[in-house]
C-alpha cells in the first residue's frame, strides 16, 4: 500500500471481471496475506491523531478543566484518580453515538463522509431498527420520526451533561490515598433514564453507543456513587472501585471464553495481515502455506488461543484475585501490552479508541488508584459486603451467558463476542441494477460510489469494485465466509452475473452503522428495504447465519437462512463448523456440506425435512 495512494490491484481490472467469482474470492484472498485491505497509509495517520489528539488528548483536557486534581500538564494525575474512568468512559460513549469512535472511516465501509451514525439519526424518514417492533407499545415501523430525532437529541446531551459539570471531591478515602474526585451520581440519571428508552425505539443508537461497556460504568458510578459521598466510611469508596474492575475484567473474561473453539484462530491472520506496520514475512507465517494455503498455522493458532484466549481469561481472573501489588502491576501492564498490540493491527471496525482505554483504565485501575506497592487494597477480597457482588456479577454476567446459550436473541456486543469471529453476518447478492436502486434510500449511497469520490485518492470505477469486493474476500478467510459462499454457490444459478456484498458494507450505507452485528441486516433490515423499493422475487436474495451456540461445544451447528426480499425467509439449514475450517477460502473442493432443515412451499429443492419456526 502506499502514503496517499491505495494498493494497486492483484491484476488488470479486465481479466479480473472475467473471472469466475470463487475464483476472484481466491485473487483477493491470497492479495490480503500481504497487502490487507489495501487502504492508503495516510488513513491509518488520520486513526492515530483522532484516537491520540480527539479522544485521548481532548478527553483529559475536559477532565482537567472540570477536576481539581487532575491536571493536564502533571501526567501523574492522569493515573492516580477514579474521575478519570468515569470522565473518558463518558466522553467514549458519546464519540460513539457522534460516529468518531470505532466505526469511523474508510476500515468501516465510510469513505465518503466518513461519519455515518449522526447524519442519519439526526435527519427524519431514515431506517431505523426496533429491537421488539410491534411487540413494545410505541416503537413499531421503521421509519425515523421528529420525536425519535429529538430522543436521539437528547441522548447527546445527556452525555455533556456528566462530561461538563465540576467532579465533586469525595470525603473518605483510605489512609494512603490521596484526594478523590467523583462525577455527580445525579447526573449519570438522565443518561440511564434516556438511553433504554433511545434503545426501544432504535437499537443501532443503543449499540453504537456501545451501551454493553459503558451503561454499566455510568449505572454503579449513579448508585455506588451516591453511596460513596453521601458517606464517611472509606470502605465505600473501595467497594466502587472493586466494582470498577469487576466490570472491565467480566469484558475481558467474557470475550476470553467466547473465542474458545474454531472460530477465532481464523480471524487472527487476516486481522495481522490488515496491519500497516507488520513485516511480509511475518505476515505469511499466520498462515500454512500462503498463497496456497490460506488456512491458520500453528503459530496463528498459538497466538490466538495462548497468547490471545488464555491470556484474556487469565490474567484479569488473577487480577480479581491477587491481593500481591506487584502481580496486579505486572498483570495490568501485560493487558495494557494487549491492548496495544490489537490497535496496531488496525482491524475492521477499527475499535482503537475502546482498546486505548481499556489498556489505559487498567494502569488506572491497578496501579494509580490505592497505595500502589506499599499495601493490598482495592482488590475483590476488600469488598465491605461480599454477599452483594453475588448479585452484581450475575447482572453483569447476563448478557454474555444468554448470548453464548441463544446467540439469535442477544446482539454479539453484549455477549462480549466482539472479536471472536463467532458473529452472525450475512451477504447481499443483487441482480444488475438492484445495488444502484438501494441508493435511493434516505442518505444511501454505495460504497463503489464513495471510492470515486475520496479526496485526495480517488479510485477508478474498476478499482473500487475490486476493493468492495475484498470485503467479501476478507468474510470467505473466517469460518462463517465459506458456509455463507457455500450456500450462495447451491443456491443460485445466476451468481456469476449477480453483484455479491459483504452485508455489514450494507448496513453502514443504509443505517449509517454497524460494528459486525448481523442482527442488523438480516431478514427484519431486508424487509424495510422492500417495502421502499418493492424488488421482484429473486432481484434480492440475502444469506444470512447465526452465531454459533456455545461453540466449544464442537457438534453443535450453525445455522443459516436465505431470504428473499420479496418472499421473505426462503430456506433454512445449517453447516457444521468444522467442515468450513478445513477448506480454503475460495472453496476449491466445492461447497461444504449443507443440511437444508426447511425450504417454502414452491421452493425448488428437496422435500421439507424439518420444522418452521418463528424468527425471533
Amino acid at each position: 500500500m502506499g502514503f496517499i495512494n491505495p494498493s494497486s490491484p492483484p491484476m488488470e481490472p479486465a481479466e479480473f471481471f472475467a473471472l469466475p467469482f470463487l475464483e476472484r474470492v481466491r485473487v483477493l484472498t491470497t492479495n490480503w496475506v500481504l497487502d490487507g485491505f489495501g487502504t492508503p497509509r495516510v488513513l491509518h495517520v488520520v486513526y492515530i491523531l483522532k484516537m491520540l489528539g480527539l479522544y485521548f488528548a481532548l478527553g483529559l483536557a475536559i477532565t482537567s478543566l472540570t477536576t481539581e486534581y487532575v491536571h493536564l500538564t502533571d501526567p501523574g494525575t492522569w493515573f492516580d484518580n477514579i474521575v478519570v474512568y468515569q470522565k473518558l468512559a463518558i466522553w467514549l460513549m458519546l464519540l460513539e453515538v457522534v460516529g468518531l469512535g470505532g466505526t469511523f472511516g474508510p476500515l468501516c465501509g465510510h469513505f465518503v463522509p466518513m461519519v455515518g451514525n449522526i447524519r442519519y439519526w439526526l435527519r427524519p424518514g431514515t431506517v431505523r431498527m426496533a429491537p421488539w417492533a410491534g411487540r413494545v407499545p410505541l416503537t413499531g415501523g421503521d421509519v425515523r420520526t421528529v420525536a425519535d430525532v429529538v430522543l436521539y437529541g437528547a441522548v447527546l446531551a445527556s452525555l455533556v451533561v456528566p462530561l461538563a459539570l465540576p467532579a465533586v471531591e469525595v470525603d473518605a478515602v483510605p489512609l494512603g490515598t490521596g484526594p478523590q474526585e467523583l462525577v455527580p451520581p445525579a447526573a449519570f440519571l438522565p443518561i440511564l433514564v434516556v438511553m433504554p428508552l433511545m434503545g426501544l425505539r432504535d437499537k443501532v443508537v443503543f449499540l453504537a453507543a456501545r451501551s454493553e461497556q459503558y451503561y454499566p460504568i455510568m449505572f454503579f458510578s449513579a448508585v455506588l456513587g451516591a453511596v460513596v459521598l453521601s458517606s464517611s466510611d472509606p470502605a465505600d469508596f473501595v467497594d466502587l472501585v472493586v466494582v470498577f474492575k469487576i466490570i472491565i475484567c467480566v469484558v475481558w473474561i467474557g470475550a476470553g471464553i467466547s473465542k474458545v473453539g474454531e472460530h477465532f484462530v481464523n480471524v487472527v491472520p487476516p486481522m495481522v495481515s490488515n496491519s500497516p506496520g507488520q513485516l511480509g514475512w511475518i505476515k505469511k507465517l499466520h498462515y500454512r502455506n500462503a498463497p496456497d494455503d490460506l488456512r491458520p498455522s500453528r503459530g496463528a493458532w498459538f497466538m490466538a488461543h495462548v497468547g490471545g484466549t488464555t491470556l484474556e481469561i487469565l490474567i484479569p481472573v488473577v487480577l480479581l484475585l491477587t491481593t500481591s501489588p506487584t502481580v496486579a502491576a505486572v498483570g495490568a501492564v501485560a493487558m495494557l501490552v494487549f491492548h496495544l498490540f490489537i490497535t496496531s493491527t488496525f482491524p475492521l471496525a477499527v475499535p482503537l479508541e475502546w482498546n486505548v482505554y481499556f489498556g489505559y483504565i487498567a494502569i488506572v485501575l491497578w496501579c494509580g488508584i490505592g497505595d500502589g506497592f506499599t499495601a493490598s487494597v482495592y482488590n475483590i477480597w476488600e469488598f465491605s459486603e461480599p454477599l452483594w457482588l453475588v448479585p452484581i456479577i450475575a447482572l453483569l454476567c447476563f448478557g454474555p451467558v444468554l448470548g453464548n446459550l441463544r446467540p439469535d436473541l442477544v446482539s454479539f456486543l453484549p455477549s462480549m463476542r466482539q472479536y471472536a469471529g463467532n458473529w452472525a453476518c450475512s451477504v447481499w447478492a443483487m441482480k444488475p441494477g438492484v445495488e444502484e436502486r438501494l441508493n435511493e434510500l434516505p442518505l444511501t449511497e454505495s460504497q463503489v460510489d464513495q471510492l470515486q469520490r475520496m479526496k485526495p485518492m480517488p479510485y477508478t470505477a474498476e478499482d473500487a469494485e475490486m476493493a468492495i469486493q475484498k470485503a467479501i474476500a476478507w468474510r470467505a478467510m473466517h469460518s462463517q465466509g465459506r458456509g455463507l459462499l457455500s450456500v450462495l454457490c447451491e443456491r443460485l444459478d445466476d451468481l456469476e452475473s449477480r453483484t455479491v456484498r459483504e452485508g455489514e458494507f450494507v448496513c453502514n450505507t443504509i443505517l449509517g452503522w454497524n460494528f459486525g452485528d448481523g442482527h442488523l441486516h438480516d431478514e427484519r433490515l431486508v424487509r424495510a428495504v422492500q417495502d421502499r423499493l418493492h424488488l421482484a422475487p429473486g432481484d434480492l436474495v440475502v444469506v444470512y447465519c447465526e452465531s454459533q451456540a456455545t461453540p466449544w461445544r464442537t457438534s453443535r451447528p450453525q445455522h443459516y437462512r436465505v431470504i428473499d426480499a420479496a418472499l421473505g425467509v426462503v430456506e433454512r439449514g445449517t453447516w457444521d463448523v468444522r467442515d468450513c475450517v478445513r477448506e480454503q477460502p475460495w472453496l476449491p473442493n466445492g461447497p461444504v456440506p449443507l443440511q437444508v432443515q426447511w425450504r417454502a412451499d414452491g421452493d425448488p429443492a428437496a422435500p421439507r425435512t424439518g420444522v418452521d419456526s418463528p424468527v425471533a
